[in-house]
């Protein structure tokens, strides 16, 4: 039994690959490979991608696509149409308008974010379950996977890995960590640092123990525009066409598969922090931790005993 790290560079982050077990670096090349895979097909930045080509054809036929993608798209179409989600995977012509997080960041006007709200519809987003296609029943649609595609990978990967029976495994995709089995420090919990929402990356604000689960936040911080000493973020409310204005600076989830991380630190996003705080104390083996703008930390019902707030000095 070896273990082996693996980092690498794709989808626009850094990925960390670990496994302990037998043939541990020919699991991580062929996870690394996977990857790769799934870039290719869901890619919002690559027009060979199978998503970017669903932009200029869904619109005139229904378009078939990967399994894999398609099971993600019908997920997070899901999650976007249920009441008060602040999840939207229709939110493409918004995050194109603004650009916020590239070099051509910019205000829009309130006409261009009229215009974009209009085809912000996730019901327009047609699916057939028999031919895994995918057709827009409305013109400028633009599927946007970003705030779920990391936590679908992680759980593939992890998937993968428990395939080849692990005694631990590990893997974070630009903040995503999903983790399996003892920790490096062998020991069953792995202890995970909450960044601090005001402070440099490596930062933390607490620290939690977990257990074959994932942890992923969102947060204001991440990506940001300054214009005219206003500062924009990257969380769009697509009922206003403006970054998210409430309370909340950061939204951790804890669970055991990183895609629910992904969906709810996104659908709930844009409650008040008590109210995120109910909602995820409703679902069994989720928690979350809610830092707002001023700086207050509050965490559901569970986590009391699994979480170490950090000395600031």
């Amino acid at each position: 039994m070896t273990d082996a790290n693996k980092v690498i560079d794709l989808m626009g982050t850094k990925i960390r690959l670990y496994f302990k077990g037998y043939q541990a670096e020919k699991c991580l090349t062929e996870a690394s490979a996977m990857l790769r895979h799934y870039e290719h097909i869901f890619s919002a930045n690559r027009e060979q991608s199978q998503l970017s080509a669903l932009k200029t054809k869904a619109a005139r036929e229904p378009v078939a696509v990967d399994p894999d993608l398609y099971e993600l798209i019908k997920v997070g179409r899901a999650h976007s149409l249920e009441p008060n989600s602040f999840l939207n995977i229709a939110i493409g012509p918004l995050i194109k308008l603004w650009r916020i997080g590239f070099k051509e960041a910019r205000i829009p006007s309130k006409e261009e974010i009229s215009q974009a709200l209009e085809r912000l519809n996730p019901a327009n987003i047609v699916l057939d379950d028999e031919k895994n296609s995918v057709f827009f029943a409305k013109e400028g649609l633009e599927i946007d996977l970003g705030a779920i595609a990391k936590g679908y990978f992680s759980d593939k990967i992890m998937d993968f890995f428990k395939e080849k029976e692990p005694h631990s495994a590990m893997i974070d995709i630009g903040g995503n960590l999903l983790v399996y089995g003892e920790s490096p420090k062998k020991s069953l919990d792995w202890d995970v640092g909450i960044q601090h929402p005001f402070l440099p990356r490596g930062h933390s604000v607490a620290k939690i123990k977990i257990r074959n689960q994932s942890v992923v936040t969102s947060g204001i911080y991440e990506r940001t525009f300054e214009h005219n000493g206003n500062k924009y973020h990257h969380i769009f409310d697509s009922h206003s066409g403006y970054p998210a204005d409430n309370n909340v600076a950061s939204l951790t989830i804890i669970s055991d598969k990183s895609l629910d991380c992904d969906i709810y630190t996104t659908k709930l996003f844009g409650l008040e922090p008590r109210k995120i705080l109910v909602e995820v104390n409703k679902i069994e083996g989720m928690e979350a931790i809610v830092i707002t703008v001023d700086g207050q930390l509050a965490i559901t019902d569970k986590l009391k005993d699994k979480i170490t707030i950090a000395s600031q000095t």
